[in-house]
């Protein structure tokens, strides 16, 4: 049998490097905007001179994965950027009240996953930021509930470690911050519906933090289907919704939804 004959050069230490530290990025180890060790500490954990290190550093810089600041060193780039504020399908959402519920669904799936994910794969940093967004939202009056409500999703999706679905969630950003201010905006009404809600988002971070998957994903998916419902039959009892169109500037404080 004849061998086939290859030219092709083996890849450089340092792009072997660049890879593992691209790793440590994706897993969680090193997350959107900390500070990478320096190259002594890398050199060492990695078993390699510092030069390879600098040049694998240098080859993530090139390539957008770091950003390096002089005198300071290098961090990790957000490497899922924020959406834009103002998209055309921001404007619908604010027109057209089924929008709303649309994103409900998405939100139910998505988030669903995320949550599960977060429960199998979240690291003890993970949990530390989540019960600290959990116990903000806790502690929080109405006119700050939303954002820290959203927060404390967010730190979920974020222990998830699947870049993707964070990605995916983080180009909705700004809908699901005015589907929780929606929530929070018409619901307080309905006393045993808050109550109902916050015993919810107990369900989700104990799941979570005790690293119970399934159990957190039907807390979270029950959670958010119990909210679309809910404001669905406010929706139909008031004939309105109302917005506060929160960080809106072409909306007035107190935008309503009408069917």
């Amino acid at each position: 049998m004849k061998k086939v004959r290859t030219d092709s050069k083996p890849l450089p230490i340092s792009h072997s490097i660049a890879h593992q530290i691209e790793t440590m990025i994706l897993d969680g180890s090193l997350t959107p905007k900390q500070k990478i060790p320096s190259e002594r500490q890398l050199s060492s954990r990695l078993g390699v001179s510092r030069s390879i290190v600098r040049e694998a550093l240098r080859e993530l810089q090139g390539r957008g994965v770091i950003e390096t600041r002089h005198g300071q060193g290098s961090f990790v780039a957000e490497i899922v950027p924020e959406p834009e504020d103002q998209s055309p399908l921001l404007q619908l959402f604010f027109t057209h009240s089924r929008l709303l519920y649309d994103l409900y669904e998405v939100r139910e799936q998505l988030e669903g996953q995320a949550t599960y994910l977060a429960a199998q794969r979240g690291t003890e940093k993970d949990f530390y930021r989540i019960t600290k967004a959990f116990k903000a939202l806790e502690s929080a009056d109405l006119r700050a509930r939303a954002e820290l409500d959203h927060a404390f999703h967010r730190s979920i999706v974020e222990a998830s470690h699947n870049p993707v679905l964070v990605h995916i969630l983080s180009s909705l950003n700004q809908l699901i911050l005015h589907s929780v201010q929606t929530s929070v905006s018409n619901l307080p009404q309905r006393p045993h519906i808050r109550q109902q809600i916050d015993k919810h988002h107990r369900q989700v971070y104990n799941a979570v933090i005790n690293r119970q998957p399934q159990r957190a994903e039907k807390a979270a998916t029950t959670h958010i289907r119990h909210v679309s419902k809910s404001v669905r039959e406010f929706e139909k009892q008031e004939q309105r919704i109302f917005r506060d169109a929160i960080q809106e500037p072409a909306l007035d404080a107190g935008t309503l939804y009408r069917p």
